[in-house]
């Protein structure tokens, strides 16, 4: 007799191991470099390095002339060829920016292309480079965001009449009567610099075209398949089914892969121009330079309070420097917009007031960066806090007890709109604080402190909306649907199962964690699952991995799939196994008749149903393939609650990690070890953030930090252990119990890093109010702090 217990594996919550990792240990993964097409030419672009200039003329002449070149292009060459591409909105006060593949009469940010060269192989290309000839009249540039906004600052987009490409305004309740009668009042203007994604594999693509199909097909290191696919269509005029988007595997990507680019334009273009397959594969340079930025908001902002920590109202008022355009397809609106929307947290803050003006610049442009705007919200809101609790002369774990949303109160909807349906606020602060004895580390602070010591401590809380449905887009007024998700099905006749999805994994480990809810599901076995993704033909409709969406989004299609198709393969079996279909189960790859020895394999019932004619009637052989669209309308909340503990070295300046706890709730988890490893990864990149990362411009707009030399990124020596707690608890909002996760690390860790710096620094009377702190602005904020407290 079969056990039920037996045949039924619980494959979610397990620790199973990564089904992608052998071949990407091995080198056997599939990267757009990898691809190898006999015969294709290979594009090297000679970049603007001017910040703002018009485009006088242009000699090709001497490029064009040399051995191995194919040819030559600039802008004018493209005329009839492709369409301009504009990343359009519903938003008011927003104006969209038209991006060429080429540059086109002017040139807005060191970096932007101007010329393209083709040629027999990648060195010629780059050779020709210096037979290029660009006269440029130079304008005057404007890389700071504030100067930008002034009356005689260069405009410019000339069509938008403006620096300010968005601007948008959230309130509730009269700001200006709270705050003027709050009896405490801490605020400041803060600063988080730029940042960039800077994945392991820079930005790489190859275009193919098929004349005698038409079809044309674009490999691309690209988080977004279906959005660029859709977008290749339009501006090539040409039908879906003829423009193929693939992302075998990529190496990272944080959102600097979730964008359409110039180069993945002109491969296509190109491609299909000369029926020949057209290669680009960007260097670490290229990619600090035009792969977008995250982050570069100013932020002056004021939180009141009554004597009690009970908070009254919060004000921000937001300057996002966004670059030169606004980025296809999310515009320019993206983070900026997000900092004031996520700004109030996890916190009851009944009057509020944010306001935001996205600004261009003389820089390369912004875009999604992991957390998107939520860091920045982050920083600003918990290092208000703490200096609440410092002039309420309270415990920071305890001022944010008084206010964090109670379980109770849920659904809570904040000042901006966001509604948050359900999320552990208040259990991951307890939970944290439990984890690391934060008595006991409160204690050994004091010590350490009283020995002369700059030891702190760092408390970061905050929520995020994650698996967003189609209630609201991802980005503010874009009319791309980004919140619903595809999947796909099968049981073919030999028993294998096959998921598509029109997601595109780029380290999520996706591959895995859907293939184990479709096992749970399906009651199919691990083994026999195979999920492919990363392919605009999967699917009619998806758009990719980005936003912690996946996990919601695909996991929730994968769950309604799934169960159809098992009712199908059981209303099958009770032909084969003559039983009811309320006394038929599955599990394992095996159906079977409850409390009986009778059992059929997935196998037999494929071939019962596909091959062998006969053994079940006309009417009981049903497709055995089911496609499910799952939108989960709003979207759920993730909660989490960082703490960190370091200690500042006041000769060297430099900063260590002690300790670093994160508490949070990421609902039903799929496998604890892939959420620790993207917790892990996403705390190391806000670790960064906060202590070493930036991109820095000077006044004239030029990239002072285009190698890794001088943008620093931690080390591992430099991060933590970190531990990880989970409260899985389902979300209420999701089929399958899932919430999103994957942002959450860089989101929390700059905070808590942030409100522990300024801990360790309380003796000297110094606040934090810029990111990131490196040890020259540590040093400078220590040596100042001490000048004032001599009296000098």
């Amino acid at each position: 007799m079969a056990d039920p217990d037996v045949l039924r594996p619980k494959h979610i919550g397990a620790r199973v191991r990564r089904v992608e990792d052998p071949r990407l240990l091995t080198g056997q993964g599939a990267f757009a470099d990898d691809r190898i097409v006999p015969g294709a030419l290979h594009i090297a672009f000679r970049r603007s390095d001017h910040a703002h200039a018009l485009i006088s003329g242009i000699d090709t002449a001497a490029a064009a002339a040399m051995p191995g070149v194919f040819a030559v292009y600039t802008a004018a060459d493209l005329e009839g060829l492709v369409e301009p591409l504009r990343a359009t909105s519903r938003m008011r006060n927003y104006h969209a920016t038209p991006l060429y593949p080429l540059a086109r009469g002017r040139v807005r940010h060191v970096g932007e292309p101007v010329v393209a060269v083709l040629a027999e192989d990648r060195y010629r290309a780059e050779d020709a480079l210096d037979g290029i000839a660009i006269d440029y009249a130079p304008l005057a540039a404007v890389s700071d965001p504030r100067a930008a906004l002034g009356a005689d600052a260069p405009v410019l987009h000339e069509e938008a009449g403006t620096n300010v490409l968005a601007e948008r305004e959230f309130s509730r309740g009269d700001i200006a009567a709270e705050l003027a009668a709050a009896p405490i009042r801490v605020g400041g203007s803060f600063r988080f610099h730029r940042k960039a994604p800077t994945a392991i594999e820079n930005r790489a693509c190859i275009a193919e075209y098929d004349r005698g199909r038409r079809l044309l097909t674009l490999t691309s290191s690209t988080q977004i398949p279906g959005v660029i696919r859709d977008a290749l269509a339009d501006l090539l005029d040409m039908p879906g089914h003829s423009v193929r988007v693939v992302a075998a595997d990529v190496g990272g990507g944080f959102g600097g892969k979730a964008s359409l680019y110039p180069e993945e334009i002109l491969v296509a273009v190109l491609a299909r121009r000369l029926g020949r397959a057209v290669r680009w594969t960007g260097d670490r340079l290229e990619d600090l330079a035009t792969t977008s930025h995250g982050f570069d908001e100013i932020i002056d902002a004021e939180l009141a309070l009554d004597r009690d920590g009970t908070m009254l109202a919060l004000s921000a008022e937001v300057i996002g420097d966004v670059g030169a355009y606004s980025i296809y397809p999310w515009t320019a609106a993206l983070e900026p917009v997000q900092v004031v929307s996520f700004m109030p947290g996890p916190y009851r803050v009944p009057t509020y007031r944010g306001r935001v003006r996205a600004v261009a610049t003389n820089k390369a442009p912004t875009g999604p960066y992991r957390g998107v705007g939520r860091p920045i919200a982050t920083f600003v809101m918990e290092r208000l806090v703490d200096m609440a609790a410092r002039r309420l002369s309270l415990d920071p774990a305890e001022l944010r007890r008084r206010n964090l949303v109670r379980p109770e109160e849920f659904p809570y909807r904040v000042a901006s709109g966001i509604v948050w349906d359900r999320s552990g606020f208040g259990e991951c602060l307890e939970r944290a604080c439990a984890a690391i004895d934060y008595p006991k580390l409160r204690t050994d602070q004091g010590k350490a402190r009283a020995a002369g010591r700059l030891c702190g401590v760092g408390i970061a809380s905050y929520a995020e909306l994650t698996g967003i449905g189609s209630r609201i887009s991802a980005a503010p007024g874009m009319p791309i649907n980004t919140g619903t998700e595809t999947a796909t099905i099968r049981l073919d006749s030999t028993g294998a199962v096959t998921g598509n999805f029109g997601i595109a994994s780029h380290g999520q480990g996706l591959e895995t964690t859907l293939a184990q809810v479709i096992a749970d599901e399906l009651g199919a076995r691990l083994a026999d699952i195979q999920i492919l993704q990363g392919d605009s033909a999967l699917v009619a409709h998806g758009t990719g991995t980005y936003a912690s969406r996946s996990a919601v989004l695909a996991g929730g299609a994968a769950v309604s799939a799934a169960r159809l198709l098992k009712e199908r393969i059981i209303r099958a079996a009770s032909h084969l196994l003559e039983a009811a279909v309320e006394d038929i189960d599955a599990a394992d790859g095996r159906v079977f008749v409850s409390g009986t020895d009778r059992s059929l394999s997935f196998r037999e019932i494929a071939r019962a149903v596909y091959t062998e004619i006969g053994r079940l009637p006309r009417d009981a052989r049903e497709e055995l393939e089911v496609t499910k669209v799952y939108d989960p309308f709003f979207g759920t909340a993730t909660a989490a609650t960082h703490i960190a503990a370091l200690e500042i070295d006041p000769q060297t300046c430099k900063v260590r990690l002690d300790r670093y706890v994160v508490a949070e709730d990421c609902g039903r988890v799929i496998n604890p070890m892939i959420v620790d490893g993207q917790v892990h990864g996403a705390v190391a990149q806000g670790i960064g953030a906060a202590l070493t990362e930036e991109i820095v411009y000077d006044e004239a707009g030029q990239l002072l930090t285009a190698s890794l030399v001088d943008y620093v990124i931690p080390a591992a020596s430099e991060v933590p252990p970190i531990e990880t707690i989970h409260l899985d608890t389902e979300s209420p909002s999701t089929l399958g119990g899932f919430r999103g996760m994957g942002e959450g690390g860089t989101i929390g860790a700059p905070a808590a890093v942030a409100n522990a710096l300024a801990d360790a620094l309380a003796p000297l009377g110094a606040e934090i109010f810029e990111l990131p702190m490196t040890p020259e602005r540590l040093f400078r904020l220590i040596t100042e702090a001490t000048a004032q407290a001599r009296g000098d």
